[in-house]
């Protein structure tokens, strides 16, 4: 039997985000078990992608080498694990169309650098964080098997958004910005607010990181 508190473990994560997921999506998500899992394996592929991209654009950045390394494989190994959880339960993959959250995110990113890597690695701790939240939220819900999986990524998930967060401070403190923990602070606060938006406003497509769905809202 797992010791890890789920709730203490979870404690930061909330608070560090600007709103919890809304009864609207949970039930939305529990309707559509099939588009959720898709979904949540293209994140997982996503992601790897992502956090190699940073690797190889950023090679001069050692601590950022060592951390996006260790969560590369981790997001793979999660996405084989969703593949395997949609075999066993006969799900043919499926080519799905990407949701707002990310390109919404995005638009937020500073056109110079170091601010630019700033952002990447400061929305990244948000995608992190928001899907850390989404598998509390949806755990007691689903099913016992897909919910033990869920709290499985609890730890991981809640991990990579504290390693995404503390490189945003590296690079500002090695960049030698004037005042790095307030340029962080202040790029945190922002797209909280805009995350928030993206997760509390109606959403006419249902995904991972989708907004309220539009006929509930």
């Amino acid at each position: 039997m797992s010791s890890i508190n789920y709730d203490e473990l979870m404690q930061p994560v909330i608070a560090f985000l600007g709103c919890e997921t809304p009864k609207e999506w949970l039930n939305e998500a529990l309707n559509n078990l099939d588009i959720l899992m898709q979904d949540h394996a293209n994140c997982e592929k996503k992601a790897a992608g992502t956090a190699m991209n940073l690797m190889f654009r950023y090679s001069f950045f050692t601590d950022l080498q060592v951390k996006l390394a260790q969560l590369v494989r981790e997001e793979m190994l999660h996405y084989e694990q969703v593949l395997e959880f949609m075999a066993k339960r006969g799900q043919m993959w499926q080519g799905l169309s990407a949701g707002r959250y990310a390109g919404g995110l995005r638009k937020e990113i500073r056109t110079y650098e170091p601010e630019a890597l700033i952002d990447v690695l400061v929305i990244g701790a948000f995608v992190e964080a928001r899907s850390c939240e989404r598998f509390y939220a949806l755990a007691p819900l689903v099913d016992e098997e897909l919910g033990k999986y869920y709290r499985y990524l609890l730890k991981s998930e809640s991990r990579h958004y504290e390693d995404y967060l503390a490189l945003a401070l590296d690079v500002a403190k090695t960049a030698k910005l004037k005042n790095p923990e307030e340029d962080i602070q202040g790029r945190i606060q922002h797209i909280r607010e805009v995350e928030k938006n993206l997760i509390l406003s109606p959403d006419d497509l249902f995904r991972f990181h989708s907004g309220v769905p539009v006929q509930a809202a």
